[in-house]
């Protein structure tokens, strides 16, 4: 009898912990799944912004926005803040803290440069934010798997160069781009017209 019950009970262990990883699978599967369909929808509610009036650039890649700002929440929403707190035209260029190496911001009001002066470039470790404040350029944007290499990571620097075939988009005020770790971009060239370009730039860890 006992041996039965033993059996009994190890037969009843064994099922729930199929039917536990089973559960878990599905889950995963069904996170996943909502996260690739829900991804654009999320990124156009805004939820992200804590009511931040701007827009992110229609080409950023909102599935990896979103498992981004889910992976790290609360760095994200520092980042946001720094921007909805502050008056960003009035900031003189310079670095400014939001949470420690985790992420800071730089404001520059510098030239732009001429499309042969400017670079193709990529980081790992952080996610580059960038949006003009007053102003206009234009930026490259190319995956990651269609560049080629021409000056190799830099750790120090935090990042590499490349040649590359993108699209070219201007960038002005009103909305900002992401550009994450297999985003090859190439920013700060010049727009007619615009001589003199005020920008900021927040440097976003990346969640591994």
């Amino acid at each position: 009898m006992k041996r039965w019950q033993v059996c009994q009970s190890v037969i009843i262990l064994i099922s729930l912990f199929l039917i536990n990883s089973s559960m878990a699978q599905t889950q995963e599967k069904k996170a996943d799944s909502l996260t690739v369909k829900s991804a654009k929808k999320w990124v156009k509610s805004g939820e992200w912004s804590g009511g931040l009036q701007i827009k992110v650039n229609a080409k950023v890649n909102n599935i990896e926005f979103t498992r981004q700002y889910h992976a790290n929440k609360a760095l994200w929403d520092k980042a946001f803040a720094f921007m909805r707190d502050n008056k960003l035209e009035d900031l003189a260029p310079g670095k400014y803290p939001i949470d420690g190496d985790n992420a800071y911001a730089s404001i520059t009001n510098a030239p732009s440069k001429e499309f042969d002066k400017s670079a193709w470039e990529s980081h790992r470790r952080y996610i580059d934010l960038q949006y003009v404040i007053i102003g206009k350029e234009k930026i490259g944007v190319a995956p990651l798997s269609e560049a080629t290499v021409t000056k190799p990571y830099n750790e120090a620097k935090d990042g590499a160069n490349y040649t590359a075939e993108g699209k070219y988009y201007t960038a002005m005020p009103g909305e900002f781009f992401l550009f994450f770790p297999n985003d090859v971009h190439r920013p700060n060239i010049k727009v007619d017209g615009y001589d003199t370009v005020k920008k900021l730039v927040i440097k976003i860890r990346v969640a591994e």
